[in-house]
């Protein structure tokens, strides 16, 4: 029975002088709900590939997506684009924050965009203190420790409420200790709200809440 997010026999490569280089070969994943997958694999080996496909963001040459157990391959970039905005949630490594938005700001444009106004900016401030950044909400993101903006961009992920989190080197910008809260903060959110959350990552924080440890080399997941 597939995950709430699942790849079936997933191929991804990229040009590779006159041949192509193959990043993922045949992959299936399940992501499901409460649990944290962790990808591990060195920098080339394609975890962000495969994490771009995964949030729709990118079709695979063969395979499919799965999102509840509906397929994705033929729906238009409109479609999939609106779908991604309700369902995923991504975190990047930087937080990727917009640079003149406050931390309040950033979380209300999530709203904004998804056409939710009603009631966004009680829900708002109620994530940002939930996840310890509830005094922040009126700084811009460059007054923001990086630990900090990181909580942001998680509140920011989880303001359209998705069934699906995934994020990319979540903690690699971060000391050891902040590398751990985040991990911990992942944890709680993942099994509070029962997201699926994939995190590929270097780092080895967040393995210590992995529910499901994969290592992605020479296009395969083991």
């Amino acid at each position: 029975m597939s995950g709430t997010l699942a790849l079936r026999g997933v191929r991804a490569a990229v040009p590779d002088g006159t041949g192509e280089r193959v990043l993922l070969d045949g992959v299936d994943l399940d992501l499901r709900p409460g649990e944290i997958t962790v990808i591990t694999g060195r920098s080339g080996s394609g975890k962000s590939t495969l994490l771009s496909i995964a949030g729709l963001l990118r079709r695979p040459a063969i395979g499919e997506v799965l999102l509840h157990a509906d397929p994705t391959a033929t729906l238009s970039e409109r479609h999939r684009t609106r779908l991604r905005g309700r369902q995923i949630g991504i975190v990047y490594q930087s937080a990727n924050l917009i640079p003149n938005l406050t931390a309040l700001e950033q979380l209300q444009l999530v709203a904004h965009v998804l056409g939710r106004r009603h009631g966004a900016t009680e829900r708002a401030r109620g994530l940002l203190a939930d996840l310890g950044v509830g005094g922040q909400e009126g700084s811009l993101p460059g007054k923001l420790s990086g630990g900090e903006r990181q909580r942001v961009g998680i509140a920011r992920a989880l303001m359209a409420e998705p069934s699906v989190l995934l994020a990319d080197e979540p903690t690699a910008a971060l000391d050891p200790e902040l590398a751990e809260q985040v991990s911990d903060l992942l944890a709680r959110v993942t099994r509070e709200r029962e997201l699926a959350t994939l995190i590929v990552t270097h780092d080895q924080a967040p393995l210590s809440q992995a529910d499901v440890h994969l290592h992605l080399a020479d296009g395969r997941l083991t």
